[in-house]
């Protein structure tokens, strides 16, 4: 692998891309007025939430001890982010004065070293003896990491420097555990989020001293000897799979890539492309998930099976996919995509981008309801009713007492979860998602994701390129392009042609014009004027996928896929006295597009007729197969991430197929 060509893509910021409408405008919306709002009541209800009580005590504001788990700071840093990329593309006075009160607060919290951390703040203002990074899963430097990213946003959106000087406090606070705690440091560095922040202080003061931060992260790390649990086991220049906790990982390479950006360090990005390659040819699920094993470990990592330690929500073996106990945690999701973007922009390689629409539309929004107010922590591929065991809910992570799990049928969105890091990862993640439509180079813009953008890039030497989309992707696959603004004759196009797609075409202006091959960015050159039109045709047939041999748990089924959109069948959705082991799909079977509306949005549906097979005792772990024929039934799959919003029911992606 080589870097991209020229430099690096860089991001269009809101400035210069905006989902204006369609369906990630929609999404857009609804982010903005329901899901950042409707969050910022929680957490600032005692009631609910100790997310801003805790500050308020921390300050001196009102007494207590700290309450929720030990990262809660991080996720109140990450509803901070969310409402800071609403004032770019939204402003809003009332909220942004909201958020210029909350950096006060946080700046007041501060001790003077840059640490940051309200439950160890609370304690000593309780008179506790309380001792900073004495326990890696305080998760201090995760907090601190979050926290300087959102002081870069709040900087580089308002003009404020409020909470950038917060951040330049913090991270002067992990320069001296880098210089003389590195031990420390390396211990503590549980879910690093803070390799990405350094290196965006460094992009926003222009200061090298946070790249050589970022750089001592790594040199910290490699010398510690860890475990799995946090990827430390090995120094990571010599790792050639991902292993162990699957957020901690992907949150990990995301910084390492953003550090290869700024160095152009090809041999790590030759690591990275390797790991990556390894998540997504043998791990991702087809939804986009990661981290399939709620415990799971790095089964080779270690000769002595009494070195290796439980790794939660983990990479598991290659190929190693189970459905019902899927985990897939959301946060491990989000993380896939921020490694993916860099990696795109490192590289110029669409593959990098199919992965990111993958995730978005399938795994990230199943994470979310279509009201835009509850929540998943895990993402399974099926769900069903009488599941012998109980699993683990959100929150439930031995730090503190969590409600007894609901039966398996009944796993539903939660309003609040009591681990609340997915929630605010997934809005900032919506909230930022215009940033994932188009990037920049000396070769011209770059658009990545379709779905009803807004474009318009300035170059440096006068040349300007507006274009305006008009779609109804990723239910239908035109997608036209009508430019609006064309300073100097514009400059060159690239506009991806999804992995997943067969026969494309491309015209402009009603002229034919030549198409890559799928995967790829095709180049449209040619000197613009404002009212040429560019329409990009994805043919959209349902496609049937198999798993790959060595993926048990996928053996004689197949799922269901049209355009970016991963379908399931749910149980509301079969006919009366149908069960889900029931459900199958014939070779062939037919599927007609319907469209919908659940939960107040208008979705694609697809019609097909089902084979229902006989049913079984249920009863016996094995039982013999009846003669009993098999029958037919007309039944219709909804797009995965719209599941679990009509109550309680089963669900499933994988069905059997009959031949």
């Amino acid at each position: 692998m080589t870097l991209a060509t020229h430099q690096p893509l860089r991001p269009l910021g809101a400035d210069g891309a905006r989902w204006s409408r369609g369906f990630w405008g929609g999404i857009h919306a609804r982010t903005r007025d329901v899901t950042i709002p409707s969050m910022w009541a929680s957490l600032s209800d005692p009631a609910v939430s100790p997310g801003l009580q805790n500050f308020q005590r921390a300050a001196g504001l009102e007494g207590g001890i700290h309450e929720g788990p030990p990262f809660m700071d991080g996720d109140f840093y990450k509803w901070l982010e969310a409402a800071i990329a609403t004032l770019e593309t939204d402003p809003d006075p009332d909220l942004a004065a909201r958020v210029e009160d909350v950096a006060l607060l946080v700046a007041s919290v501060q001790r003077e070293d840059g640490y940051l951390h309200t439950p160890t703040v609370i304690a000593a203002r309780n008179d506790e003896d309380v001792t900073a990074l004495a326990d890696r899963f305080d998760f201090e430097t995760y907090n601190l990491g979050h926290l300087i990213t959102a002081g870069v946003r709040h900087y580089e959106v308002t003009g404020s420097t409020t909470l950038l000087d917060v951040a330049v406090k913090a991270a002067g606070f992990l320069e001296h555990l880098a210089a003389d705690s590195p031990g420390e440091l390396a211990r503590s560095a549980i879910c690093p989020s803070h390799y990405m922040a350094v290196v965006d202080l460094h992009r926003a003061t222009g200061d090298d001293r946070y790249l050589r931060l970022a750089e001592s992260f790594v040199r910290v790390r490699d010398e510690f000897d860890g475990g799995d649990d946090n990827q430390d086991r090995l120094p990571v220049r010599e790792q050639t799979v991902a292993a162990g906790h699957a957020v901690r990982a992907n949150y990990l390479y995301a910084g390492l890539a953003d550090l290869a950006i700024e160095t152009a360090d090809v041999e790590l990005l030759d690591v990275l492309e390797r790991l990556w390659r390894d998540v997504v040819d043998t791990k991702l699920y087809i939804t986009g998930g990661c981290g399939a094993l709620y415990d799971g470990a790095s089964p080779d990592g270690h000769p002595w099976q009494g070195d290796i330690s439980r790794v939660h929500q983990a990479y598991g073996r290659a190929y190693q996919l189970p459905h019902a106990t899927a985990h897939a945690e959301s946060c491990a999701n989000v993380g896939m995509i921020l490694w993916s973007e860099r990696m795109l922009a490192l590289t110029g390689d669409a593959r990098y981008a199919d992965t990111i629409e993958r995730i978005a539309c399938n795994a990230l929004l199943a994470g979310i309801s279509l009201a835009g107010t509850d929540y998943f922590y895990t993402n399974p591929l099926r769900q069903v009713r009488d599941l012998p065991f109980e699993l683990r809910r959100a929150g439930d992570t031995g730090l503190h007492p969590v409600p007894p799990p609901p039966p398996s049928d009944e796993r539903l969105r939660e309003p609040y979860l009591s681990c609340f890091c997915c929630p605010p990862n997934i809005a900032r993640t919506l909230a930022r998602f215009h940033e994932r439509v188009a990037s920049v180079s000396t070769d011209g813009i770059h658009v990545h994701q379709y779905g009803g953008s807004d474009i318009r890039f300035a170059a440096d030497d006068g040349r300007t390129l507006a274009l305006s989309e008009e779609s109804d992707y990723p239910w239908d696959g035109r997608i036209a392009f009508r430019v609006t603004e064309a300073g100097g004759g514009g400059m060159p196009v690239h506009l991806r042609i999804p992995g997943w797609s067969a026969g494309a075409t491309l015209t402009i202006n009603g002229e034919a014009a030549r198409v890559s091959a799928p995967g790829t960015y095709t180049a449209v050159e040619r000197t613009w004027t404002a009212g040429d039109e560019i329409v990009l045709a994805l043919p959209m047939p349902v496609r049937i996928l198999r798993g790959h041999r060595l993926a048990e748990e996928l053996a004689n089924q197949v799922a269901v896929q049209r355009g970016p959109m991963v379908y399931c069948i749910e149980s509301q959705d079969l006919p009366s006295g149908v069960r889900l082991e029931q459900a199958s799909l014939h070779r062939g079977a037919r599927f007609e597009p319907r469209e919908i509306t659940l939960g107040g949005q208008r979705l694609v549906a697809l019609e097909t007729e089902l084979a229902i097979l006989p049913v079984g005792d249920g009863t016996r772990l094995y039982d013999v197969l009846g003669s009993d024929p098999v029958t037919t039934a007309t039944a219709r799959l909804i797009p995965y991430f719209a599941w679990g919003n009509r109550g309680a029911s089963e669900m499933s992606v994988w069905l059997p197929l009959v031949w």
